[in-house]
């Protein structure tokens, strides 16, 4: 009986992961990227081809979640500190771009296809809240988060999703079904819901981790941090904000406590299904009865709106200092619609400031736009490769070898030493045009590109490289490189320079094979030169040498358990090998253990 009950159920969900499973890795080894591949599973198995869901919409709003948990994790990267800091980017740029785009696509509705200024309005409006999920997908895909237009990108989606608020209040207004108290009410309660998050964010989430992890029970933790994000997620959905923007103040919240990386890597299973998910839906969703009959409006729709949204963000871009390339590039991923446009289009049909049929254009054309996000992104990745700051260079494309090194400074050049002298194959790629063609005149073949990006690396060989050693000098640009790396190369032995402790730390807790700090051992063969000099047998030196070796593996070790402060006073209470002790002249251990942290 309880088998019978199930299978209507696991019918369709294994349908479902069924057309993904074939779709995604198809489209991607076409180029085409997984959203679209996502997109078009959902289209077959929708309501509009095999109909193995009939209710799509209910299916959207439980994948909602994989936005909710991809917006979580986004807000443990960044910190209270570095949130303020991007203030003048969320409230300057963010609202720049979004007031132009309204007035431009508002009077592209009036002017281009007859709408009241009201219908206008609220379809301008809903076609200018981009896609979250799309927009940070592709970032993080190609590892460019952290980088300074990838921090513009998230700040003017932070400003989208907080633009809903105010929308849906003169949505509100403007019904002829609304209560006066509607509008006040629309204000107040996010004002309290934030607060209250605020509250427990500050005073509670720490006490209530450290509680939980009293239990030694990883589940209880996974089930702490479920708790937390779809709280604060429920939280702001209750009081008229989105649910990712809850996600996102629960993950800022986060990110300076102790119990922050635990936290992601326990979401991080739930986020990619749903994310995945998510997308399928919104391809279900798509209406291809209503396509089919409305499609010449659909299609001028879908191309002016496009058009004209983009040229607000450009224009915007250019006017806030942005670079052409970069502009050009911000432009071909904002220039969709998103799914906050679904919500306030919802709200906008229930409160009869639009009809049944406009409810369904307009919902169809931010689809067709998601949908055609992957294609637009791809042209504009061919069209504005990198060629001033790479003239005269050649770029890497459909490169083969054993070992791919990222980074040709003194370090790399070092490093690759070893590699070449067995004969190994090798491809090499670094950014700095000026040492490619230093490398030229020694006649080494290095090519210009971007470790940062994924189609760098596909075209630099990762795919079937046996080792990857990232070589960087910069350690913030090292880590995002090695995270890619190894979520999108599994295959590959990744080897990484590190700065100091502290990078190694954030390298090992990211996953990679092998990471050396980038002075260490030139240092410890300094110190043993010295003890020579000093007159010490190679004896002598080899074991101090292994002595302090291990200890400094034993500190790291205790530091990577976060129990470094605990384990500090038995490091400076054991003995210094002896024969150092001697010639020192001292018998005080903190003289050697002084710089226990350092490095």
């Amino acid at each position: 009986m309880a088998a019978e009950g199930l299978g209507p159920v696991i019918g369709p969900a294994v349908a479902l992961m069924a057309a993904a499973v074939v779709a995604v890795p198809l489209f991607r080894r076409l180029g085409l990227g997984s959203v679209l591949g996502y997109f078009a599973a959902g289209v077959l198995v929708g309501p509009s081809v095999l109909g193995l869901f009939s209710d799509p919409e209910s299916i959207l709003h439980f994948a909602e979640l994989g936005v909710v948990m991809f917006l979580f994790v986004i807000g443990l990267e960044l910190r209270p500190q570095k949130l303020w800091a991007m203030r003048n980017q969320i409230f300057g740029l963010g609202l720049a771009q979004v007031t132009l785009a309204v007035v431009l696509l508002t009077s592209a509705g009036v002017f281009l296809f007859g709408f009241a200024p009201v219908t206008a309005f609220i379809a301008g409006a809903g076609f200018v809240l981009s896609s979250t999920a799309v927009i940070m997908s592709v970032l993080q895909e190609r590892g460019e988060i952290a980088s300074a237009e990838g921090q513009k990108a998230v700040s003017i989606l932070l400003f989208e999703d907080l633009l809903i608020v105010p929308l849906l209040a003169v949505v509100a207004f403007l019904s002829p079904v609304s209560h006066g108290e509607g509008g006040i009410m629309a204000i107040l309660l996010p004002i309290a819901g934030l607060l209250v998050l605020l509250v427990v964010g500050r005073w509670l989430l720490d006490p209530f981790f450290s509680l939980l992890a009293r239990a030694r029970t990883r589940e209880v933790l996974s089930a702490g941090a479920l708790l937390v994000v779809l709280g604060a997620a429920l939280l702001m959905e209750q009081v008229g904000l989105s649910m990712a923007m809850g996600a996102f103040l629960a993950g800022v919240m986060l990110s300076g406590s102790s119990y922050r990386h635990q936290i992601e890597s326990d979401i991080e299973p739930f986020r990619g299904l749903l994310m995945g998910l998510f997308f399928l839906a919104v391809g279900m969703s798509l209406n291809l009865g209503t396509v089919a009959a409305e499609w010449p409006l659909l299609l001028a729709m879908l191309v002016a709106y496009v058009v004209v949204k983009g040229i607000a963000i450009y224009g915007v871009a250019r006017a806030f200092g942005s670079p052409n390339t970069a502009a050009l590039h911000r432009t071909a991923m904002f220039a969709q619609g998103g799914e906050f446009a679904f919500v306030l289009y919802a709200a906008a049909f229930s409160g009869g400031v639009i009809d049944g049929r406009e409810n369904a254009i307009f919902a169809s054309v931010v689809i067709l736009s998601m949908a055609i996000t992957p294609l637009i992104l791809l042209t504009s990745d061919r069209l504005l490769r990198p060629t001033v700051s790479a003239e005269g260079l050649d770029t890497p494309f459909e490169l083969r070898g054993e070992v791919l090194v990222i980074g040709f400074g003194r370090f790399g050049q070092v490093a690759l030493q070893l590699i070449l002298a067995q004969g190994a194959k090798l491809s090499v790629v670094d950014s700095d045009p000026d040492r490619i063609r230093e490398a030229e005149k020694w006649g080494a073949k290095v090519y210009f590109g971007d470790g940062t990006r994924l189609d760098v690396l596909r075209h630099s060989g990762a795919e079937d490289a046996e080792v990857i050693m990232v070589c960087v000098d910069d350690p913030k640009v090292a880590t995002q490189i090695a995270e890619l790396l190894i979520h999108q190369f599994p295959q590959a032995k990744v080897l990484v320079r590190a700065y100091d402790r502290g990078h190694a730390i954030e390298l090992v807790r990211a996953g990679v094979d092998y990471q050396i700090r980038e002075t260490v051992e030139s240092a410890f063969e300094m110190g043993a030169e010295g003890l020579r000099a000093l007159g010490c047998s190679e004896l002598e030196v080899s074991e101090t040498l292994e002595d302090i070796r291990r200890r400094d593996l034993e500190r790291l070790d205790l530091q990577m358990q976060g129990d470094f402060m605990a384990g500090r006073d038995r490091y400076l209470t054991t003995p210094v090998p002896e024969p150092l002790t001697k010639r020192q002249g001292s018998s005080k251990p903190s003289d050697a253990t002084a710089l226990n942290g350092a490095g």
